[in-house]
């Protein structure tokens, strides 16, 4: 099993629709609720993935993405998500270095095929 996955949301319902798939896929992904949980458990464990709700309350993303390769090596793949009605805020977290962005449809709609490979498994 490579390593377990990270999700940056406060969404408890989608996280669990999340982890489903990735447990189904044989991998692990861990919900933490800040990006403060999210440096700390890459800290402890470098992610084999991180996935993330760019709209987290109070997420500053170029901070936090280079707060991420400061403390993981190799860096994580980091897959965001977000509305597609603000596709500024989309933009942004392309713009801030996410390795890929999407509208949350079209992830929900890759999620089943993609998971491996968001999580590092296929990487």
């Amino acid at each position: 099993m490579s390593a377990p996955g990270l999700m940056l949301c406060d969404d408890l319902i989608f996280f669990s629709r999340v982890s489903g798939t990735a447990r189904a896929a044989g991998l692990a992904v861990r919900m933490v609720r800040t990006a403060a949980d999210l440096l700390a458990a890459a800290r402890a464990t470098t992610p084999g993935g991180v996935i993330l709700d760019v709209h987290n309350p109070g997420l500053d993303l170029p901070a936090l993405l280079a707060d991420l390769k400061a403390v993981c090596d190799p860096a994580p793949r980091v897959i965001a998500y977000g509305s597609h009605v603000e596709p500024d805020v989309l933009r942004a977290a392309r713009q801030a270095g996410c390795d890929r962005v999407m509208p949350r449809s079209q992830f929900v709609t890759e999620l089943d095929a993609k998971i491996g490979e968001w999580l590092g498994a296929n990487a």
